[in-house]
């Protein structure tokens, strides 16, 4: 059996979140890829903004840094190039990440930094209210789109590869043992890996979607039955792939990385000035 008191700081368990949040799920996955990596502890940072994905550094026993909303990705770069030794991880939600970090988030995959970012995509912000997010699937109702969401929402993948990430995966906290996967190859990859996570937060957006989710388990079941891996996407009708999960590894790809195209530039400004 595994031994995740090893990583856990179990004097601040138990944790906060709700029963049928995906969030400690995807924390154990978390945990195991980074076993898997055989790291030592005391090389990884674990990084995050605010919302309830942001509590996860809390629990989990490496350094760890709890920074202002949306702008974890902006301390992790920071880190990443006082410290290119370090293996960097961002945790971070769907509103956190996408919409208030947006900006940091798609530059960090433009500079293609050695940074590895897991989205925890439950579509909405659970912990300040729950309003929509820009992962909230249009129609769903929300704290402040109670007649159904009108904006059509993000696709993490799409926007990941386009912005310049160099490895880019989905996978649901349904399918554990593909996530571990997804997780351990992000970690291991030399550039900005992101892992777009589909979960559910029941609490603030289930409840309020009765019509789709009747308990939090449905909202798991939802994720089993709406999964689809990405090699039979291409069958899908059009409404079809509107309400699924497409899953697998999108890109996997290798250019430069950016701490060490600036280490570089600094060698080469040194011998200038000799």
């Amino acid at each position: 059996m595994f031994n995740y008191s090893e990583y856990l700081r179990e004097e601040k368990l138990p944790h906060i979140w709700c029963p049928g949040c995906g969030h400690g799920i995807v924390t154990k996955s978390l945990i195991r890829a980074v076993d898997k990596a055989g790291w030592d502890k005391d090389k990884i940072v674990l990084v995050s903004g605010i919302g309830c994905a942001s509590r996860l550094p809390g629990y989990i026993d490496v350094n760890t840094l709890h920074t202002a909303h949306g702008r974890a990705l902006a301390f992790a770069t920071g880190i990443k190039l006082a410290r290119p030794d370090m293996h960097v991880i961002v945790v971070s939600g769907d509103g956190d990440g996408l919409a208030i970090g947006g900006n940091h988030f798609i530059h960090a995959c433009r500079r293609n930094i050695d940074i590895t970012t897991i989205i925890f995509n439950n579509g909405i912000y659970g912990m300040t209210g729950g309003q929509y997010s820009p992962t909230t699937a249009y129609g769903d109702k929300t704290s402040t789109s109670p007649f159904g969401n009108m904006e059509p929402n993000f696709d993490v993948v799409d926007i990941s590869i386009g912005a310049g990430a160099t490895f880019v995966a989905r996978g649901t906290s349904y399918h554990v043992p593909q996530l571990d996967n997804y997780i351990y190859k992000a970690l291991t990859h030399k550039g900005f890996s992101v892992v777009d996570v589909a979960e559910a937060c029941f609490t603030t957006h289930g409840r309020k979607n009765k019509n789709k989710y009747k308990t939090n388990i449905d909202m798991l079941k939802w994720q089993k039955d709406h999964a689809v891996p990405r090699s039979k996407a291409d069958a899908l009708t059009d409404e079809e792939r509107e309400n699924a999960i497409i899953t697998g590894i999108f890109k996997d790809s290798v250019r430069p990385e950016f701490t060490e195209r600036y280490d570089e530039l600094i060698k080469q400004l040194k011998t200038k000035g000799e």
